[in-house]
């Protein structure tokens, strides 16, 4: 796990540099300045606003650690024409769920980047590992926490 491959997209990458650089520059200097007036409060012993800033700057620290390391072990995913026709990391899959009828669409991109808030699943996922180099018109049981799903393929884009 010490230096596990990071898979990015292109956006993806860009997310994380901006988010450094402004947990670097921005963040830290709001931190500090907290921590400062805290300590002008008198007593550091008893004080909430000094802890409060202190526990927010170890969080920060951490998560300046993470994605320096994810920096550090990105491979950046190059989109290639999808000769072969099956779904492979980067690709955005619209999917319908049998049971329901429902239908979904996700875009497979790396653990680090996944964010299901914006519809971007994980390869690693249940669903994620469950359709790659699956094609269209395949249908699929997933197992997900709530249970077994089928799952069709309906589009890769």
């Amino acid at each position: 796990m010490l230096n596990e491959e990071i898979i990015l997209t292109p956006q993806g990458m860009e997310k994380i540099e901006k988010e450094l650089d402004y947990l670097k520059t921005t963040k830290r200097k709001e931190i500090a300045s907290r921590i400062k007036a805290a300590i002008s409060f008198g007593d550091i012993a008893e004080n909430s606003e000094y802890e409060d800033a202190k526990n927010e700057q170890a969080f920060v620290e951490g998560r300046i650690a993470t994605l320096e390391k994810w920096l550090r072990n990105a491979t950046l995913l190059k989109k290639e024409n999808n000769a072969n026709g099956m779904v492979c990391l980067g690709d955005t899959v619209k999917l319908a769920d049998h049971g329901s009828g429902e239908e979904f669409v996700y875009t497979i991109v790396g653990t680090a980047e996944a964010d299901p808030t914006e519809n971007k699943i994980s390869n690693e996922s249940p669903v994620g590992r469950a359709i790659l180099g699956q094609k269209v018109g395949s249908i699929i049981t997933v197992e997900v926490p709530a249970g077994s799903i089928d799952i069709e393929i309906k589009e890769i884009s």
